[in-house]
C-alpha cells in the first residue's frame, strides 16, 4: 500500500493552511487549529525551512510563511523534503545486496510506475489543494475534465 507518513501528512496540511494566509503563521497556531502536537509540527516545519520550502521569521510577528509562491510548489517537493524519496520497493536502484536483484522480474515495471506516481505528485501544486479550499467554502463547483479514448 502507498501510504503517506504522518509527517509528510501534517507538512501538507501546514502548506495549504499557510498558502491559504496573507500573513506568517506560527507552529502552536497551525497545531491547534488542526489538533496536531505542538512539538511535532515544529519539527515538521522546521524540516520544510531546512528543505527551502518554507521561510521562519523571528519576533512578536514571526513565524513562518511560504517561501515561494504556491503554484511553485509541489505536493512531491513537500513530501520528498518531509519522508525523502518517494519508494516503493526495498531494494534501490543499486541495492544488489538483495539475493533477489538478479532475478527479480518486478523491480523495474515498479521502478517505471514509481516514477508516474512522482511525476503525478510533481504536477499537483500547493495553490491546486488552496484552490479546492477556497472553492469549496465558496460553494463553487469545479469543473471536471473527462478524457475518452478512442
Amino acid at each position: 500500500m502507498l501510504r503517506l507518513s504522518k509527517k509528510a501528512d501534517y507538512g501538507l496540511i501546514a502548506m495549504k493552511h499557510l498558502a491559504l494566509r496573507k500573513h506568517s503563521s506560527s507552529a502552536r497556531e497551525i497545531a491547534e487549529q488542526y489538533d496536531i502536537p505542538v512539538e511535532l509540527m515544529a519539527k515538521v516545519l522546521q524540516r520544510l525551512v531546512r528543505k527551502g520550502l518554507l521561510v521562519s521569521q523571528q519576533g512578536t510577528r514571526g513565524g513562518y510563511a511560504l517561501a515561494r509562491s504556491p503554484g511553485a510548489i509541489s505536493i512531491a517537493d513537500v513530501i520528498q523534503a518531509i519522508d525523502g524519496p518517494v519508494t516503493m520497493t526495498a531494494c534501490s536502484v543499486s541495492d544488489e545486496e538483495c539475493d533477489q536483484y538478479s532475478k527479480c522480474n518486478v523491480r523495474d515495471p515498479l521502478w517505471r510506475i514509481k516514477e508516474r506516481i512522482v511525476t503525478a505528485l510533481s504536477t499537483c501544486t500547493i495553490a491546486e489543494m488552496a484552490a479546492d479550499t477556497a472553492d469549496a467554502d465558496l460553494g463553487v463547483a469545479r469543473p471536471v475534465t473527462v478524457h475518452v479514448r478512442h
